[in-house]
């Protein structure tokens, strides 16, 4: 159903525009992206108290039409061009009654577009408290616009607003803040005319952004670029000529309708809460304190309904295929379809109780803290301030790590972010480490007090760390942004959370994985799941009669024999071809066929490698019993030497693969998910698995 009114909301970032999203669409949102670009489209509907219907979209926060970063680019490109279904009909534009003067920059610029335009004032009853008194009915006279005081985070003067957006005049503001022409006259001219516009502004702005507007053709920018050099136009100087002229403006408008202390209340109170926060010293004892409740949480808090959703699966399972008639649509919807399903919902736990953690560090103001002190160490190597938290993330889950870099604005900090986060040690490798420590690792005490098994564990972890650090210094080198690395940071005044907008970004972004990423791993799922269950030619049928011979049905029990058949046709499938193939290319690593079919399975999730090792060595008992896995993995032999498959070297070797490749079918759906395009996830996997193959052929070439 198309909307009556398209109504797009712009402000500097921290001014509550998300919020005042939230509060106006509440769960009517959905996310696409703009056309042309892989910047996240945010649209919801509201109803307004006409009847109408009214679209809102959230454009990216912004301190200025002129872009540091390509989600910045966006809200020009929708402003400018008038001819796309994001053209909006109003702009509502927000800003920080305990900031104006910073947040009107922006305002003159919009508003000198010729759009229709609506002030929503937030933040009003923290001005109040500031001693700030603002004379809306003045500063509205002096706009020449609607001005509606507003408080998002309690929902105050929403009414108001939505009244004054159904009843808004859609005939664009007259004045003007400045006289742009004066700026570039004979350029204007000569550009209002090439593009057939009326408006000065919009011609300015074309000779800075021509390059990036897709609404543009080749020919009109190269035209604008060749009116440029006639002109000897200089971009920089324009921007700064301008940017003194607005202000000029808003001090005089401020001087006329703000009446403003020296020194308010809230910010004196977060200086001094700085003091502490941000010191050399104590602000990353309490940072590292703060991540380490997080890693607890995750881990403690994910686990009871993980295991619910996990358990409820296997009943789930277990029914349908008690319910419904065997044969190979059943196993494809229970062990393909429902067993990718689970893997899909087991991690939403992870996913709500981290992105709750990231959205009250944002709400109450410490994460532009944590951002501001991080920020010069891992510039250092490629990162950025804001990669701290999903690296520190990626411990528990590397799939809610990566969407939470959408904190970072910087393209290529971002990128290499979502690189490197894989690396890190996930807590779906533990079983794997676990498993193999325990075979080769003995289990005693050195120096008193360390276990050998729980050092070399530890060893795995900070190898992790240390290989995410080195990957994004190489990266730092190969990846070229061309945004230049700016960090501005706004240090806003400490605020309680809003638990309502942790509980929709919770639901937000469990929903996103849920309905993109999650779309990626089911249909890996399937694949596998194909790739296990047949086999070429009659070798299943083959295998079906040689165990139904009376050697085996009546010396062997009835559960042992399910498993050895289930092993060999596990041999003979199609995953067990490939692993036969691939077994020359992991030779070198030390790994047979059988560890091959590990490594293909457990590319659905890496824990699946403990119960493929289950299912191929026909383990007794119950597939989840680690020790029973131990046991036969451990005798385990050789067909050709005699010797133990898995010797140090090879369970180190392996230990190394699974620590840099790729394993997780769920992490890379997630990345195309936030790039929206496959080159990162596929170049992902190839230096991945690459460096993966590497390390572990070093390993076992010195261990054996």
């Amino acid at each position: 159903m198309k909307a009556d009114l398209r109504v797009a909301l712009v402000g500097n970032p921290n001014t509550g525009k998300s919020t005042l999203f939230n509060v106006l669409t509440g769960l009517n949102q959905k996310i696409g992206n703009f056309p042309g670009v892989t910047v996240d489209k945010k649209t919801g509907t509201c109803q307004l108290p006409d009847g109408r219907t009214a679209e809102i979209i959230d454009l990216p926060g912004t301190y200025s039409l002129y872009p540091k970063s390509k989600d910045e680019s966006i809200v020009f490109s929708v402003l400018a061009d008038k001819h796309t279904d994001t053209t909006p009909d109003l702009v509502v534009i927000i800003l920080d009654a305990t900031n104006l003067k910073r947040n009107l920059l922006l305002y003159t610029q919009v508003a000198d577009l010729k759009i229709p335009v609506i002030v929503a004032l937030n933040m009003t009853d923290l001005a109040g408290k500031s001693g700030i008194i603002i004379n809306t009915e003045t500063f509205s006279q002096k706009l020449g616009v609607p001005v509606v005081s507003i408080s998002a985070r309690k929902a105050k003067g929403i009414d108001e607003l939505k009244q004054a957006i159904a009843f808004a005049n859609k005939v664009p503001l007259q004045l003007d803040s400045i006289d742009v022409e004066s700026i570039a006259p004979a350029l204007i001219a000569d550009i209002s005319a090439e593009v057939k516009t009326d408006n000065p502004y919009f011609a300015l702005q074309l000779a800075h952004q021509h390059e990036h507007l897709k609404s543009l053709t080749s020919e009109q920018s190269d035209r604008i670029e060749a009116l440029e050099q006639k002109h000897s136009f200089h971009s920089q100087k324009a921007q700064a000529t301008e940017t003194i002229a607005r202000y000029n403006f808003i001090n005089e408008l401020l001087a006329d309708t703000v009446t403003q202390p020296e020194n308010a209340r809230e910010e004196s109170m977060s200086n001094k809460i700085d003091h502490v926060l941000t010191h050399k010293v104590f602000g990353f004892v309490i940072f590292i304190g703060i991540l380490l409740f997080m890693f607890q949480s995750i881990f403690a808090w994910s686990a009871y309904p993980m295991d619910l959703i996990s358990s409820g699966f296997v009943l789930l399972q277990d029914w349908l295929h008690k319910a419904l008639p065997a044969g190979p649509l059943t196993s494809l919807l229970v062990d393909g379809i429902v067993a990718g399903l689970s893997g899909v919902l087991v991690f939403i736990p992870q996913i709500a109780i981290l992105f709750a953690f990231i959205s009250i560090l944002e709400d109450t103001g410490y994460m532009a803290r944590v951002t501001f002190m991080m920020d010069k160490i891992m510039r250092k190597v490629g990162l950025n301030g804001k990669s701290v938290v999903p690296l520190i993330g990626g411990f528990a889950c590397a799939v809610p790590s990566i969407m939470s870099t959408r904190t970072i604005e910087n393209w290529k900090d971002r990128i290499i972010t979502i690189m490197v986060t894989p690396l890190v040690t996930c807590s779906a490798r533990l079983p794997v480490y676990t498993l193999l420590i325990a075979l080769v690792v003995p289990n005693k005490t050195v120096w008193w007090i360390f276990n050998m098994q729980g050092l070399a564990l530890t060893a795995m972890y900070i190898l992790s760390l240390v290989s995410a650090v080195v990957v994004a210094l190489v990266f730092k080198f190969i990846i070229k942004g061309r945004e230049r690395g700016y960090f501005i940071m706004e240090l806003p005044v400490y605020r309680m959370p809003r638990w309502n907008n942790v509980a929709l970004s919770m639901y937000d972004r469990s929903k996103a994985f849920v309905f993109e990423a999650g779309k990626v791993i089911i249909a890996v799922s399937v694949v596998l799941w194909v790739l296990a269950s047949y086999g070429p030619g009659k070798r299943f049928e083959q295998i079906e009669s040689k165990y139904s011979q009376p050697q085996y049905t009546k010396t062997v029990k009835a559960d042992d024999l399910q498993r050895m058949v289930a092993s060999e046709k596990l041999e003979n499938s199609y995953a067990g071809v490939l692993g036969h193939v691939i077994e020359p290319a992991i030779r070198p690593l030390g790994f047979d066929w059988k560890i091959g079919i590990a490594l293909i399975t457990s590319f659905a999730a890496r824990e699946v490698f403990v119960g493929t090792m289950a299912t191929i060595y026909s383990v007794n008992g119950d597939a989840d019993n680690m020790q029973s896995v131990q046991e036969k993995m451990a005798g385990a032999r050789n067909p050709d030497t005699g010797k133990p498959v898995f010797t140090v070297a090879v369970a180190f070797s392996l230990m190394m693969f699974y620590a840099f490749a790729m394993q997780c079918a769920s992490t890379m759906g997630v990345v195309y998910r936030e790039t929206k395009n496959w080159r990162w996830p596929l170049a992902q996997f190839t230096y991945m698995t690459v460096l993966a193959y590497v390390v572990s052929l070093i390993t076992y070439q010195l261990l054996k």
